[in-house]
């Protein structure tokens, strides 16, 4: 059968959490799908393992962060949509039934959709907070297994992070992931900016497509960038504004507000020049070599 998604999955030195994490896509998928890995460094085994599984792959001796890496992935698609995953993430039945049972309501390609997380610790604004382990040695996949669809959870509005999904077409069109944000930070709003520029209104997080989430088992070892500053600076708001007045972030999907006049704009221009005046950095951590 042919590959339904193509499913990119960055990994620096995770393994223990990429071998759980493919697991759950071989374990519980409705459908076939390309698997992409990007190896960053692979110190601990990575790229010889993904080798061994026979996965498609790409591989950078450096951590290049997850905008480069996942638009070199792009190289490799061979389907028409693009699902984008963390490697910390574990994929609960029905994830893929349920965006293909949304994409097939759609009359065209614009859209961008978001699955719902379940996270041990730290509240999102849309997500379920339970937990099931926050680390490989304590994870209660069979509890979860049981439990994950217990949660009471409504479509929403705002799609943005992963595990999230596009059409191919619309990822060419907006170019990706913007690697200014290397190695990351806030380059998921950034995109999300890119696509309602060229005129996406579709962001829609599906209740059903749910992942359990370790959280945070790359980006705390990470040197980070200041992608607060960099998003202010490129799109003149600040992603806060972006979510309660453009997407709605949050709000059922069922709702119908329309966005609405963004007023406050001098106050995030004063943001943008005290963090000048104030030397914060916000551009690449490392300048460009020759």
């Amino acid at each position: 059968m042919q590959p339904v998604f193509s499913i990119i999955i960055p990994t620096w030195n995770n393994l223990p959490y990429l071998k759980v994490c493919i697991g759950s896509i071989r374990k519980n998928s409705a459908y076939p799908h390309q698997i992409i890995v990007h190896v960053n460094e692979g110190t601990d085994g990575a790229l010889e393992w993904v080798k061994n599984e026979g996965l498609d792959y790409t591989y950078s001796e450096k951590n290049i962060g997850v905008c480069m890496a996942c638009n070199m992935m792009r190289t490799r698609v061979k389907t028409d949509y693009i699902f984008y995953l963390n490697d910390d993430m574990y994929l609960l039945p029905g994830w893929d039934t349920a965006l293909m049972d949304e994409i097939n309501t759609l009359p065209d390609h614009r859209f961008f959709l978001s699955g719902t997380m379940i996270q041990p610790h730290n509240y999102l604004d849309v997500g379920v907070l339970a937990n099931y382990g926050d680390c490989i040695e304590n994870f209660e996949e069979e509890r979860l297994l049981k439990e994950y669809m217990q949660y009471p959870m409504n479509d929403w509005r705002g799609a943005t992070w992963p595990p999230n999904l596009l059409h191919r077409d619309t990822w060419d069109l907006v170019g990706g992931y913007s690697i200014e944000y290397s190695p990351g930070m806030y380059s998921d709003p950034d995109l999300t900016a890119k696509l309602w520029m060229v005129g996406v209104r579709h962001f829609k997080g599906l209740a059903n497509c749910r992942a359990y989430h370790f959280e945070t088992k790359s980006t705390q070892r990470v040197e980070k960038n200041q992608g607060h500053l960099q998003f202010l600076f490129k799109w003149g708001i600040t992603n806060r504004l972006m979510r309660s007045n453009l997407t709605h972030l949050g709000m059922p999907f069922g709702d119908t507000s329309s966005p609405t006049p963004i007023k406050n704009k001098l106050s995030c221009r004063l943001k943008a020049i005290w963090a000048l005046l104030t030397n914060k950095q916000f551009g690449p951590i490392e300048p460009l070599q020759p």
